[in-house]
């Protein structure tokens, strides 16, 4: 029975193409195509799908229509995504092409799929690479005013510049000067295709010497020391992901940019707009450090760590929050642990202004301050010599004079984000003895720990857990916290982070 309903629908399906091959079919019957194809399984739409239904369809695009527009975007959508990438490209070149031309933007951005699954395809890609007006429009269109055409644009080139031949198309033609034409529409499309040369510098190292060739990386440098400070904001980010990769770090260090980022930061003292670009090159630093070596970094550009603490220590809340957050990414390994407790007491009274912040400032930069607190307490339980749990204990004590409390008192705030954050702090410390000993003397403390009646939502619920299995995992917890609190511990472990306990209820006749 269903399967003649069906037959019945592709029927149908196939004499409205017809009739729309034949350019005769009036907007009620695409109406009644486009409500057809959804309900017919694709492989019966491939069997009586040729290419002059698709190329009329793509014609009845063209008509200054909305309504017959949408049908029909509506009908290609469904029978292209029925279609093999390779026999869209093959037969509907010129269709595709008209598409990234059309003025609306559904249209546009149903052509721009195609594109997207086509490069995803190995036999298909290929193809796009020998259709250079296509390739052309593909760039035209991060050009566009709607984003997201502009954003799959990127992703597509990004993909067809994965192979060798997909790099000589792109920089070895005259692609190039459309690349740089497009650019100069405005700085929000500048920087678009800047973010797409770094995303394709970042596949390798032949990759990023194709970009640089080009000359555009080199262009996308010299706006970081040009006089616009909002320019110089947002290429820092762009080169800061160049920086993930190693052979992007290499070719920066080879080029002088680093330097040329350590000599900006030492030069805004006298920059009454460094403001704008300063949290950006700090940043830049954390990360480098963090992905190379802290030690290095921090000791051949001591204006780096010079300035996060600058500006941890300062009352502006925008650069103690990004000031906290570098602390964070740097005390993240123990390389950077240790370069941090080199600076001995500067760095102990800057934790007790975090301590400070983490109970007093707004919400958003308390959350930081936790997250880097955090951060800076965690150690690798392969890595607890006795040095650097001294160095984690003192740490603790210098962010307040009672730092249990005052993270207890926080983790009990009605906030679901501050609850969770201050539950993460615990967790950090939850594999060192000292913090054992510490929860165990804090009346309450661990009864808090095993009480699920405090955790309202499911992320409280996920971030205790944590904190009980960070417990449970370590091995000195069953003889710092004794055998009874220990099995309560590894009884909520098993029950799960949403437990809940059954409570029997006897039914009492005639009751209401």
């Amino acid at each position: 029975m269903a399967e003649a309903a069906a037959a019945k629908m592709a029927e149908a399906a196939a004499e409205l193409l017809e009739r729309a091959a034949r350019r005769d079919a009036a907007l009620e019957e695409l109406r009644a195509l486009r409500v057809a194809v959804q309900a017919v399984p694709p492989a019966a739409l491939r069997a009586r799908l040729g290419e002059h239904h698709l190329v009329a369809l793509f014609g009845l695009l063209g008509v200054n229509d909305r309504e017959q527009v949408s049908a029909c975007v509506s009908i290609l959508e469904r029978l292209l995504q029925a279609l093999d990438p390779l026999y869209v490209i093959q037969n509907l070149r010129e269709e595709l092409q008209k598409g990234l031309f059309h003025p609306d933007d559904s249209v546009k951005i149903l052509t721009m799929s195609q594109v997207g699954r086509i490069v995803e395809d190995s036999a298909a890609v290929t193809e796009i690479l020998h259709s250079p007006e296509l390739l052309q429009q593909i760039i035209n269109c991060i050009g566009g005013e709607k984003i997201a055409v502009a954003k799959e644009a990127i992703k597509s080139l990004s993909r067809i510049a994965q192979s060798q031949e997909g790099l000589e198309a792109l920089f070895g033609s005259t692609l190039l000067s459309d690349l740089r034409n497009v650019m100069a529409t405005s700085d929000v499309v500048r920087y678009r295709v800047y973010e797409l040369i770094v995303e394709i510098s970042s596949v390798s190292a032949e990759s990023l010497n194709y970009c640089a060739n080009s000359g555009l990386i080199p262009e996308l440098i010299g706006e970081l020391t040009g006089e616009d400070v909002l320019v110089r904001a947002t290429c820092i980010e762009m080169v800061t992901s160049l920086a993930h990769t190693p052979h992007g770090r290499q070719y920066l260090a080879q080029q002088g940019v680093i330097d040329k980022i350590s000599n900006i930061i030492l030069g805004a003292e006298s920059d009454p707009f460094s403001s704008f670009y300063l949290p950006g090159f700090v940043k830049f630093f954390g990360n480098l450090a963090i992905v190379d070596s802290p030690q290095q970094i921090c000791e051949r550009y001591p204006v780096f760590m010079e300035k996060v603490f600058e500006m941890a220590e300062s009352q502006d809340p925008t650069m103690i929050g990004v000031a906290v957050d570098t602390l964070g990414i740097l005390g993240s390994n123990v390389e950077g642990k240790q370069v941090l407790q080199k600076t001995r007491s500067r760095f102990q009274n800057l934790l007790s202004k975090i301590g400070h912040q983490a109970k007093n400032a707004p919400t958003e930069l308390r959350l930081r301050c936790l997250d880097a607190i955090s951060s800076l307490l965690y150690l690798p339980p392969e890595q607890q010599t006795e040095d650097l749990l001294r160095m984690t204990e003192s740490w603790f004590t210098s962010l307040s004079s009672q730092p249990l409390e005052l993270f207890r008192s926080i983790s009990t705030q009605p906030f679901p984000d501050l609850h969770c954050g201050a539950l993460r702090v615990f967790t950090a410390i939850a594999n060192q003895p000292w913090a054992q000993k510490l929860m165990l003397d804090s009346p309450g403390f661990v009864e808090y720990v095993v009480d699920r009646s405090v955790e309202p939502d499911k992320a409280s619920k996920d971030a205790k857990y944590e904190l009980v299995k960070a417990l449970v995992n370590s091995k000195t917890i069953a003889e710092i916290f004794g055998n009874q609190y220990y099995l309560r511990l590894r009884a909520y472990l098993h029950e799960g982070p949403y437990y809940v306990k059954a409570v029997s209820t006897t039914a009492v006749e005639g009751a209401e």
